[in-house]
């Protein structure tokens, strides 16, 4: 009995810690495998590239590239977009610059990278707001085969100067797409002179101090871009650009913008810095470089059309509007002008009162430059978006 009992422990032990080690083996198995698929999931859902709304399989894609430092395009394109997909069926991307080393995060001042431009492929339409972007050759290409496609672009404010490449970037192959290229030849003024008609020249109105109201254009008060859009209705704090006039080639102007000096104190905190559309007061004459002109007679072209062809591409059209910052999309009637002219763009029928009513909570703050502590703080995680 004495001899046979401690080896009958011995046993019971032995089983108890195979039956031990089973039962940690297979945790560890489970918790290992949990531990990589919840991994996997969080990397998904936090490091997405850009916004996807999926809308009707038959309607065309529109890809939205954004990228400024100043007038919150990464707020107000994602607003468009949900307005084309939630009311009209389109499907919508929308890109966002990001600093490589932060994947997932907004950052407007990151000048160098914006995830997603392949999507272009298969896009029916570009939707451009960038300001002074010097992207990548591989980021360039992506851009540069879309438009020798001949396919439809839209830019809105500061895509007339939407790259810029300095002598830092002189290894680019795409040099030609800045604004102050200035060689002879067809890329002279770069993508906004080529694609859109105009390069960036300058701040026609007050910048900061007056708004802008659109007006139609002579020629264009039949044209199906203004359906629907009530009188008076295209209005923004942002102020008019110049252009230079005549614009290019067969450019056909559509909005003209009326420079509206403000009625009110300015409000820093205020989306609109104190204008508002009822504001009614027009500016005198102003003195300009020795010259005393009249900011409304010639009013500049806010909105036109034109067709373009970039070397070795096919022929394509574009519609600009330099109105069209994030706080100029609170007026329904400047959200119309962007939604008509999508609809225009790709060949279709221009609804006789598109549905541009606000998606969600649209609370857009006022235009102006941040610095990288202001984008780091704000944390916008492109996951969070939808």
């Amino acid at each position: 009995m004495f001899n046979t009992f401690p080896k009958e422990i011995s046993n019971l032990k032995m089983k108890k810690s195979i039956l031990l080690l089973t039962s940690i083996f297979i945790l560890l198995s489970c918790t290992t495998k949990s531990g990589i698929q919840s991994g996997e999931i969080e990397s998904e859902n936090r490091n997405v590239d850009f916004l996807s709304l999926k809308g009707d399989p038959g309607k065309p894609l529109i890809v939205f590239v954004t990228g400024d430092e100043e007038y919150r395009s990464e707020k107000g394109m994602p607003q468009i977009a949900q307005i084309l997909n939630q009311h009209h069926g389109f499907n919508c991307k929308v890109l966002f610059a990001q600093d490589p080393d932060n994947p997932g995060v907004v950052d407007p001042n990151h000048l160098n990278n914006i995830p997603g431009l392949e999507n272009l492929r298969k896009a029916d339409l570009m939707v451009i707001f960038t300001r002074f972007r010097a992207l990548p050759d591989k980021q360039m290409k992506l851009i540069d085969d879309y438009l020798k496609s001949g396919k439809p672009v839209l830019g809105i404010r500061t895509a007339t100067h939407a790259f810029n490449f300095t002598e830092n970037d002189s290894l680019s192959s795409f040099r030609h797409y800045g604004n102050f290229y200035n060689e002879e030849g067809p890329w002279k003024g770069g993508f906004g002179r080529l694609i859109l008609g105009e390069k960036w020249i300058s701040h026609h109105g007050n910048h900061g101090n007056q708004s802008t109201r659109g007006l139609k254009a002579a020629g264009a008060e039949d044209h199906p871009i203004w359906n629907g859009i009530e009188k008076g209705s295209i209005w923004g704090p942002t102020d008019v650009y110049g252009v230079r006039l005549p614009l290019p080639g067969d450019s056909q102007p559509i909005v003209l913008g009326q420079s509206i000096d403000r009625s009110k104190e300015y409000d820093e905190n205020d989306p609109r810095l104190g204008m508002r559309p009822t504001d009614s007061d027009l500016p005198g004459k102003i003195d300009r470089m020795g010259k005393m002109i009249d900011q409304n007679d010639p009013m500049m072209p806010i909105a036109w059309i034109k067709s373009y062809q970039i070397p070795e591409g096919e022929q394509g059209n574009s519609f600009t509007s330099t109105i069209g910052s994030s706080s100029d999309l609170m007026e329904q009637g400047t959200r119309r002008l962007i939604v008509n002219a999508v609809y225009w763009l790709l060949n279709s029928e221009v609804p006789e009162m598109a549905n541009v009513d606000i998606v969600g909570n649209f609370n857009p703050t006022s235009f102006g430059f941040k610095d990288d502590d202001y984008w780091d703080k704000k944390n916008i995680v492109i996951a969070d978006m939808k």
